[in-house]
């Protein structure tokens, strides 16, 4: 088939792609107000790629034009989808495509409101590293991996399974067209309160999922109460987890450092030593959920395990380490919502306990601009010594309660840490030049943050990087 993205810089649309290439498919796509780290990884792909939406972006023969949700891709009104239906193109979502194309495979499905990019990519590490050949798709990109999508050659195929609603006009939760044989859960917060206002609203698709894991399946959990309310709607074997003693799999003796290490005690006494480079607790409790599930399923050795999780480097934008020659590290978190956001502003204090902490920080989503989630920012950044906040975006702002920059700025400002807006790369530029080198500097979205990922390091290395030198 000849398939076409529209859309294709968003993270699960580029990884579908890589999937369907792999599975022989001819593949292209498009997008526009696209930022790195997505959009220069999808120019690096090999296939067309166009940065605006235009009829003539379709190929000729062109069989299947795959839509992504976001409003900014215009839906009915965009060229490429009116193009299509002016053809008789069929138009479908890349849930429905992939849920399709893997229905007769062995569906791995890791959920949860956070922790599930980390969870996915480090299974499909381990699984390479261990010589076994199987499909991933990741919302994510990981140096330790090839790409975010590979369609494989083994039966199984590990997917990240996204809550989200599939488009405005279909409000399915995404992960409920995978198909899954088994399930790994690893959180269950109130997220995405701009399509999911209350939490009973949010668990009903987690609800669903756990409906369709088959008695023969395995659904891998967090100990956790929320998630013990829902557990009961899986007819399938439950095996728990957590960073604390449980009936299942748990860490014990665990010592932070730059290569922090931890048992993984598991039941009937078996104890295996691990060690990472990851930061922070939530990254060992995504280690003991990812080993327990590929334990429990006899797919990889205790030293195929041990080898891959010391080799694993992490994915991009989650506690990503920009720089290596800075006595300030520079480290990039994802904070799409406020559990992301205090786990990686936690990892910060856990690791780097003595370093007065500033986060810089982009209130991207809806959530964090919903004015119903102003509550996030009373104890978010508990602990930062200074919060430099850049201004929300204003797409979307008409569909929900759109909060204002003063507001999350006044918020923020009344819990007593030190709180500035910025409004451009050169003002966050000169509020970090002039740091003594004993600070620590996370910057904190889901969105572009004015380009300073890659703004930021060169500065911190010319400024900072000759202590490092003595």
């Amino acid at each position: 088939m000849r398939i076409h993205f529209t859309g294709i810089a968003g993270a699960g649309m580029s990884a579908v792609a890589l999937m369907m290439r792999d599975a022989g498919h001819e593949v292209s796509g498009s997008d526009a107000e696209a930022f790195p780290p997505l959009s220069t990884y999808v120019e690096s792909l090999g296939f067309p790629f166009y940065r605006s939406f235009a009829a003539e972006n379709l190929p000729a023969d062109l069989d299947v034009l795959v839509l992504g949700a976001s409003a900014k891709l215009g839906g009915d009104s965009n060229p490429e989808v009116a193009e299509a239906r002016r053809r008789g193109v069929k138009i479908t979502t890349f849930p429905d495509l992939v849920g399709e194309a893997t229905r007769e495979r062995l569906n791995t499905v890791v959920a949860g409101s956070f922790g599930k990019s980390t969870c996915t990519a480090l299974m499909a590490h381990i699984l390479k590293e261990a010589g076994r050949d199987a499909g991933w798709m990741i919302g994510a990109i990981s140096p330790s991996l090839p790409a975010t999508g590979h369609w494989g050659a083994a039966p199984e195929v590990i997917l990240e399974g996204d809550e989200y609603i599939i488009a405005p006009a279909d409000h399915r939760s995404k992960f409920v067209l995978y198909h899954p044989r088994d399930v790994l859960l690893t959180s269950l917060v109130h997220d995405h309160v701009n399509v999911f206002p209350t939490f009973a609203d949010y668990e009903k698709p987690f609800r669903e999922l756990l409906r369709l894991i088959p008695d023969e399946g395995l659904l891998v959990a967090r100990e956790h109460p929320a998630i013990r309310a829902i557990a009961g709607e899986a007819a399938s074997k439950i095996v728990w987890y957590d960073t604390a003693p449980c009936a299942g799999w748990y860490s014990e003796g665990v010592v932070y450092g730059e290569t922090t290490r931890f048992t993984l005690a598991a039941p009937g006494g078996r104890r295996i030593p691990l060690a990472t480079t990851l930061l922070g607790e939530h990254n060992i409790e995504n280690i003991v959920g990812v080993a327990a599930y590929l334990l429990e399923r006899g797919l990889v050795t205790e030293a195929a395990l041990q080898a891959a999780v010391a080799s694993f480097a992490g994915i991009r934008r989650r506690l990503d380490r920009l720089t290596a020659r800075s006595a300030v590290p520079l480290i990039e978190g994802f904070g799409s919502s406020y559990e992301k956001a205090r786990s990686a502003i936690e990892a910060m204090l856990l690791h780097y306990p003595t370093r007065p902490l500033t986060v810089v920080f982009e209130p991207h989503t809806f959530s964090w601009r919903n004015r119903d989630a102003l509550p996030w920012y009373d104890t978010v950044f508990q602990g930062a010594a200074r919060v430099l906040v850049i201004p929300p975006p204003t797409h979307g702002a008409d569909s929900h309660n759109q909060s204002s920059f003063d507001e999350i700025l006044t918020r923020t400002a009344a819990t007593g840490v030190t709180t500035r807006g910025v409004t451009s790369a050169e003002e966050v530029i000169g509020q970090l030049s002039n740091l003594t080198g004993e600070e620590v500097v996370l910057l904190l979205s889901s969105g572009p943050l004015l380009g300073l990922p890659d703004a930021l390091p060169p500065v911190f290395e010319k400024l900072y990087g000759a202590a490092v030198a003595a």
